[in-house]
């Protein structure tokens, strides 16, 4: 099948629009047409090579879709069952699954080299073999993925807004949720209200923070922040610091989250600084994978027993979260339609990304045409 792609081959270049064959599904695979696919921030950093990958790849890793075809031996999808691709898969057997840690399945291995689990290529063009982002590449018309990457959905709920819930609505919600762990009546200091941090303050609302301080330069991102449920809101972490320091007396945020569009190890340093005795500060943001991001006192952190926690997928484990989280969009209790600022097709995808990082958007979404 022939399919429309935006393909990256250098870091620093823009995305190109190119024909490509999509290879047929082997015995665990599936072909699927993608409606929608969400503009996230991760491609960016892949694009101004914060992280490796290898070229050409089909990018985009948050989308929807519907199944159009399963290989032999597929046995959790039909075709027409409308589907949310996760961007780690799934396998269910590992130790991680095993231990309810599915987000660290060790089939996520190959995300940054873009090939199937079998080792096979999703995509063959002019240059030969292309790989998929997190093995989903949201960023084509069409893309033959592995069943354990595809997560089932009700076919009557949007798929538009669906697609957020492949990784920006869990990552966020979740980082909250499950990996600060805020609780009825807690502070919660959250540093950049983009796609991520949007998401972590409506889970950290819903949790039942009382204060709860969303921090950003921009000041359109600080009023949609008040939207989602933040109580307070701060231009800069020092204005967080002043904030937090007078809401509690002194005693500081039970949890920071740190959701920022490239971290730092300034911006680590002031989510510490914020954070009471016993208090957890969370890393979210993804940035250059080889510097040294976090510079602190160890003596420090063990004398208050403060406790920095990575967050990948926001804690969640995917096969349970999606269903979960449309769940709650279902009832009112998650905000998802509010979260899309502006909609694309495939090829102003550039234009989608220099929006984003001009903090244009919460959320751009590509919508595929077929």
């Amino acid at each position: 099948m022939k399919t429309q792609a935006a393909v990256l081959y250098e870091a620093g270049k823009p995305f190109e629009i190119e024909e490509l064959e999509v290879v047929a599904p082997d015995d665990y695979e599936v072909l699927v047409r993608y409606d929608y696919s969400g503009l996230c921030h991760s491609d960016l950093h892949m694009v101004k090579g914060h992280l490796p990958f290898r070229a050409p790849m089909v990018f985009g890793h948050e989308g929807s879709g519907e199944i159009l075809e399963v290989g032999a031996k597929v046995s959790n999808v039909e075709v027409g069952d409308h589907f949310v691709a996760s961007f780690f898969p799934v396998c269910g057997r590992c130790r991680w699954c095993a231990t309810g840690n599915s987000r660290l399945c060790d089939m996520g291995a190959n995300g940054l080299e873009g090939f199937l689990p079998g080792g096979r290529f999703p995509f063959q063009g002019k240059a030969g073999e292309y790989g998929s982002m997190m093995t989903v590449g949201t960023f084509s018309q069409y893309a033959t993925i592995h069943q354990d990457s595809v997560v089932k959905i009700d076919n009557d709920l949007p798929l538009d807004k669906a697609a957020l819930v492949g990784c920006g609505v869990p990552t966020g919600w979740g980082s909250a949720v499950n990996s600060a762990n805020v609780r009825a009546g807690d502070t919660v200091v959250i540093y950049g209200i983009g796609g991520i941090g949007t998401n972590a303050v409506q889970g950290a609302a819903y949790a039942g923070a009382q204060h709860l301080i969303a921090v950003d330069p921009v000041p359109s991102k600080r009023d949609n922040a008040k939207r989602f449920g933040a109580t307070h809101t701060a231009g800069s972490a020092e204005e967080a610091l002043a904030l937090v320091t007078e809401l509690t007396r002194g005693v500081g945020a039970d949890s920071t989250i740190i959701t920022i569009d490239q971290l730092t190890a300034e911006s680590v340093s002031d989510a510490a600084a914020a954070t009471s005795k016993g208090g957890t500060i969370v890393i979210t943001s993804m940035g250059q994978y080889e510097e040294d991001t976090i510079q602190l006192s160890g003596v420090q952190l063990a004398l208050w027993g403060k406790t920095i926690a990575g967050s990948l997928y926001g804690g969640c484990n995917p096969v349970h979260d999606i269903p979960k989280l449309l769940n709650l969009y279902r009832t009112g209790h998650v905000k998802l339609d509010e979260l899309i600022t502006q909609t694309y097709s495939l090829d102003q995808v550039n234009q989608g990304y220099a929006d984003l990082d001009n903090h244009k958007n919460i959320r751009g979404v590509i919508v595929h045409e077929h």
